[in-house]
């Protein structure tokens, strides 16, 4: 009985002497938790932010574009152009991201600013790059929807307008884009055609005859690193 006595007594002593150390620990990373659940959620809409608010949506658009110019609607295919858009969507928006981690998320992360400051220092370069592709007739336009007065100078203006004109001018750039890839290699289709009707050749698919002679004349024009090219000169 006695050692039983002696035994709790030490078991609450011993309790006694952890719980500060307990309690210390976490206290000391009560932050840890936030950013974890900040840091899930942000991945959570990862998907919906690189398509609105990077170059990716105009560069699947085109390549795209062109995948059906060819003739080739299966070739490269979807996995290819996906992987082939986000390698030059990373390449396009790595000088953006790496102002957004310096100014805002690395200092949040390393505890030195508000989440609030973090999020404002983080939207101004992005807020940056989405104005330099925008059009002014797009932000008109949502100025308007919105019923909201045009900033005066020096006043930024707010995501909520810039992301959907960003949108909107992104996809007419794309659509821009295509067509001038576009009419070129349809013009092989209509020249095709008009040369098997003169011949009489009513029953050969123009498809057929057009689409070897568009593959050879895009990759004799190294068709690949002029579209490329032009994609990442376009931002």
């Amino acid at each position: 009985m006695t050692g039983a006595l002696a035994l709790s007594s030490i078991l609450g002593s011993a309790a006694a002497v952890a719980e500060p150390g307990i309690s210390l620990s976490v206290g000391g990373g009560g932050s840890a938790p936030v950013k974890l659940f900040l840091l899930f959620t942000a991945l959570s809409f990862a998907s919906a932010l690189l398509v609105s608010v990077t170059s990716f949506t105009r560069i699947v658009i085109v390549l795209s574009f062109l995948r059906q110019a060819l003739g080739t609607p299966q070739l490269p295919p979807n996995q290819v152009v996906i992987g082939l858009a986000l390698v030059l969507s990373a390449f396009v928006m790595a000088p953006t991201a790496n102002r957004v981690w310096s100014d805002g998320l690395g200092p949040y992360l390393d505890d030195r600013i508000e989440p609030a400051t973090a999020l404002e220092r983080a939207s101004g370069p992005m807020r940056e790059f989405m104005l330099k592709q925008t059009r002014e007739q797009d932000l008109q336009l949502f100025y308007e929807i919105s019923s909201r007065a045009r900033p005066v100078r020096g006043d930024e203006i707010p995501m909520t307008v810039v992301m959907p004109a960003f949108m909107v001018s992104e996809l007419t750039t794309a659509f821009r884009m295509g067509l001038f890839l576009y009419v070129p290699l349809l013009l092989i289709d209509v020249l095709v055609a008009a040369m098997l009707m003169s011949m009489g050749m009513m029953m050969v698919p123009p498809t057929m005859i057009a689409l070897p002679l568009k593959i050879a004349v895009f990759l004799m024009a190294d068709g690949w690193r002029l579209v490329v090219a032009s994609l990442a000169r376009s931002f």
